[in-house]
């Protein structure tokens, strides 16, 4: 039925009085645009285990609403996707792609193109050149094979071709790179460096294509010179933003910048010269894409204008207008024209010569400069990548009715098959070296505290540590904590910030990735005075002043899921013997009981990093750390004095994680303005004495998620008491100086022991009497994986933080009203790799009896009962 676009009207009446909101184009629109985003997310989720761009589910989302699948029933095609609907639809997605490409054009740094030497120019080159001579040849056998390609002029349409083999998608590639943790190696810089190019170069040839394009009739009539013209006006364009726009560019992004107000009108006037710049390239006969583009080259890439730019229409873009572009790209690809053994041989042409153009050109040059074969080979294929640059050059043409249905349709399955095979050929081809002598079997790695700690020596080895933050807020009390760990003796510290932050499909996160090189596997750089770009390393810069204190920062920048292995390599790579974990929440406010809870997601990271971290781990809860006014940065080392700047709790119940936390509480004792109580907890049942014994026993019912979790591990029993008393009775000799009349003097330290019965109740109610008393700025605790008795009591309590173990989760519940920060240490043992939810079981007692009940019975053996009671008199925690 023929419609007269002219008549459509934008809304409707309702239906109530008759009218079909489907026949009119905003009712329409909201329904195109709904089952577009709903069907392209879909297509996202299940191919994000694949690792795949969002832009192939985008696009393979409007392939399967258009007339290659869905679009076959004529009555849903005309209904949902009308004819006269097309020209609305594609209006406001290209809306959505101007401000893309103006986001393209922003992330793209032109200083760092220049810096990137001759061999990313000649790997571009290379990766330009041959695929856009071979794309030439394929021109020429489809104007033969393809029914009505003829009827284009040769100039535009071997153009396009060359462009569409040639091109490089600069915006995907660097998603894949940051993906595979790639984009800080070597090969990853390369390729971002020979993408820009690229990209660059790609842009200038589209300028060309559609230079000579025209309306696509070849000339039609019109002089040769109007291609000359053209081209001539979009140099003196580009000329014009970069001479006169960019300087004036720069001057609003200071204004901005310097002003105390936020002044939308800059904001506005940027808006708006994306827009005018698209018209301009468009009145000139270049496609209106191309101006955006030049436009974000000249927006100032420092400074926070560029990113409040980033943030203000990227989400909108990137989330609502761009998938309609790429679905509309979708709906004009009818596989259905590729019918026949003929179309698809060409369709195999095109593909092996567009992979093999690229992946050889770059190989060859890559190999020539000294690059090994397997990182050549993996560059080549990183070149490869096509995506929704390729869609975009390919919409142009089809637009100019340069390209028609079956070339159109062709071209689109090579792009979707190039980018689609990128991440697991190089996944397949490319594994590279985590370096630090990795691996658990690391010797040279400082795992644990105690390490650190030989008989004989004071701490002669180097204490390094690793602090992650979320952000700016995390620092002062992460100093707090490193800085009471300063020793006053040889040892020196060697602090390792890496500011955490989480890759996500937003393009502001691949600005971020490239403006802070620190992706993928962080690298730390010892940054000097005027160096420090990021807000959270700048926090630490004065702190470094410190004689005896190095810190080196860094940048992680990864999807949460992944997160943890940046934090892994890390520590085993630097040879650090704790890391620090900022808890997933935090107490705001002068009264402590404002939370804020950073997400879900960056407690997962927590609790990976806890299950697979190569040395001890430290879980700060964060409620204010501070000195009770004294500044403890301004602390010189020296000998003690009576100004104590903290306040130090060691709660020790027995085992490796508590042993681990002595030990840190050792080296905060030995700080001048830090005063440690250490409080321990012994059971009211003497040795000896018959108790109410049980056993722990692992439990399948029972889930992670709010139970706590025991070791599996299988440890002497007897052994570990008597390592708990030596750890004790080293750190009174040490710390608390008595002298021959057993009075205590010259106190670095207190020591307090309480005792506990066998209630729940009466454990819980002293520790939150702890944390609730306000004596302590800071409380350490061990996470108890291998728990004593006491803790053990705790094992069937409801856990709102399991990852914490019973004590420590106590004392970092939100509702407790406690005043005191917290730090839960996990001590570093393979043998404690394995845990399991557990459940108490059999009262000693009742075993007794039912064991004299039964002693004739066959079934059980002298040996197994000896064991058994074994477990239950010493608490073993898995049976």
């Amino acid at each position: 039925m023929a419609v007269n676009i002219t008549s459509i009207k934008t809304s409707s009446n309702g239906a109530w009085q008759g009218d079909n909101p489907l026949d009119f184009a905003f009712p329409l629109l909201i329904v195109q645009t709904t089952l577009i985003l709903v069907l392209s997310r879909f297509l996202a989720f299940l191919l994000k285990p694949l690792r795949q761009p969002k832009v192939i589910a985008e696009i393979v989302g409007g392939i399967l609403l258009g007339p290659s699948a869905f679009g076959r029933n004529k009555e849903y095609l005309e209904r949902i996707f009308p004819k006269w609907s097309s020209p609305i639809l594609e209006s406001v997605a290209s809306i959505g792609l101007l401000f893309f490409l103006f986001l393209v054009g922003l992330e793209l740094d032109l200083s760092s193109i220049r810096r990137s030497g001759r061999r990313a120019f000649g790997i571009a080159l290379a990766g330009i050149t041959l695929p856009f001579v071979s794309g030439i040849g394929v021109a020429f056998v489809l104007r033969k094979a393809v029914q009505g390609a003829d009827q284009v002029g040769y100039g535009q349409f071997l153009v396009f071709m060359g462009v569409s083999l040639s091109i490089t998608a600069f915006p995907v590639l660097a998603r894949i790179l940051a993906e595979l943790k790639l984009l800080t190696t070597r090969i990853g810089e390369t390729a971002m460096a020979a993408a820009a190019f690229n990209d660059v170069a790609a842009w200038i040839l589209l300028a060309l294509a559609v230079a000579l394009a025209g309306d696509g009739d070849g000339g039609g009539g019109k002089s040769p010179l109007v291609s000359v013209w053209v081209l001539m006006s979009g140099v003196g364009f580009v000329v014009f933003m970069l001479l006169v726009v960019q300087p004036a560019m720069k001057w609003v992004a200071r204004q901005y910048c310097s002003s105390e107000v936020v002044d939308e009108a800059y904001i506005c006037l940027t808006l708006a010269g994306v827009m005018v710049s698209g018209f301009v390239t468009d009145l000139i006969g270049i496609h209106a894409i191309f101006g955006a583009f030049v436009f974000g080259l000249t927006i100032p890439k420092g400074g926070g204008f560029a990113d409040r730019l980033i943030e203000r229409i990227e989400d909108f873009v990137s989330g609502l207008l761009l998938p309609l572009y790429f679905a509309s790209s979708g709906l004009k690809t009818d596989v259905t024209k590729i019918s026949g053994g003929k179309a698809w041989g060409l369709l195999v042409l095109v593909i092996t010569t567009a992979c093999a153009g690229k992946i050889i050109g770059t190989f060859a040059v890559a190999m020539m400069v000294k690059i090994p074969a397997r990182e050549s080979l993996t560059l080549g294929v990183l070149m490869n990548t096509k995506g929704l640059v390729e869609l975009i050059v390919l919409n142009i043409g089809k637009e100019k009715k340069v390209l028609n249905d079956e070339i159109f349709a062709i071209l689109v399955l090579m792009a979707l098959f190039t980018t689609f095979i990128t991440t697991p050929t190089v996944m397949a081809i490319y594994k590279p070296s985590r370096g630090g002598g990795g691996g658990k079997e690391s010797i040279r790695t400082h795992r644990k505290l105690c390490d650190l700690s030989i008989s004989g020596q004071d701490f002669q080895d180097e204490l390094r540590i690793l602090a992650c933050v979320h952000g700016p807020g995390n620092a002062p009390s992460l100093i707090s904590v490193v800085e009471s760990t300063r020793s006053t003796k040889k040892a020196a510290l060697k602090l390792f910030i890496m500011h955490l932050v989480e890759l996500t499909e937003r393009s502001s996160a691949i600005v971020m990735v490239q403006r802070v090189r620190k992706n993928g596997l962080p690298f730390f750089n010892r940054f000097r005075r005027g160096q420090w770009h990021d807000r959270v390393a700048g926090a630490f810069q004065t702190y470094e002043q410190l004689g005896r204190v190095s810190v080196s920062p860094t940048t992680a920048i990864s999807p949460l899921p992944t997160m943890h292995e940046d934090i892994c390599h890390a520590a085993e790579e630097k040879r650090v013997a704790m890391i620090i974990l900022p808890f997933h929440k935090q107490w705001n406010g002068a009264d402590k009981e404002s939370v804020e809870n950073v997400g879900h997601g960056w407690r997962l990271v927590n609790q990976r990093v806890l299950k697979n971290s190569p040395c001890s781990v430290a879980v700060l809860v964060d409620r204010g750390l501070s000195f009770g006014g004294a500044d403890i940065r301004l602390t010189p080392p020296g000998p003690p004095n009576t100004s104590v700047g903290q306040r130090v709790c060691v709660v020790f119940f027995g085992g490796p994680d508590d042993r681990e936390c002595l030990e840190l509480g050792g080296r905060m004792a030995e700080h001048p303005a830090v005063k440690v109580t250490v409080v321990r907890f012994v059971n009211e049942n003497k040795e000896g004495s018959e108790g109410q014994g049980f056993m722990l026993r692992p439990s399948p019912t029972k889930s992670v998620e709010v139970s706590y979790s025991f070791s599996t591990a299988t440890m002497n029993l007897e052994k570990e008491k008597e390592l708990d008393e030596t750890a004790v009775a080293e750190f009174k000799s040490r710390w608390i100086n008595i002298d021959d009349n057993d009075q205590v003097v010259g106190i670095q330290a207190e020591y307090i022991e309480k005792v506990v019965g066998e209630s729940n109740n009466n454990i819980v109610e002293q520790v939150l009497g702890i944390g609730r008393s306000g004596d302590y700025d800071l409380i350490i605790v061990g996470k108890g994986r291998f728990p004593s008795k006491t803790v053990a009591e705790l094992a069937d309590r409801h856990a709102e933080h399991p990852e914490l173990g019973p004590i420590g989760d106590i004392l970092a519940s939100p509702e407790q009203g406690m005043a005191s920060s917290v730090l839960v240490i996990q001590q570093h043992d393979l043998a404690h790799a394995e845990e399991l939810p557990v459940s108490k079981v059999f009262p000693a007692h009742k075993i007794n009896i039912n064991r004299d009940q039964s002693s004739s019975s066959a079934s059980t053996s002298t040996n197994d009962h000896q064991k058994e009671m074994a477990n239950i008199n010493n608490i073993h925690n898995i049976v």
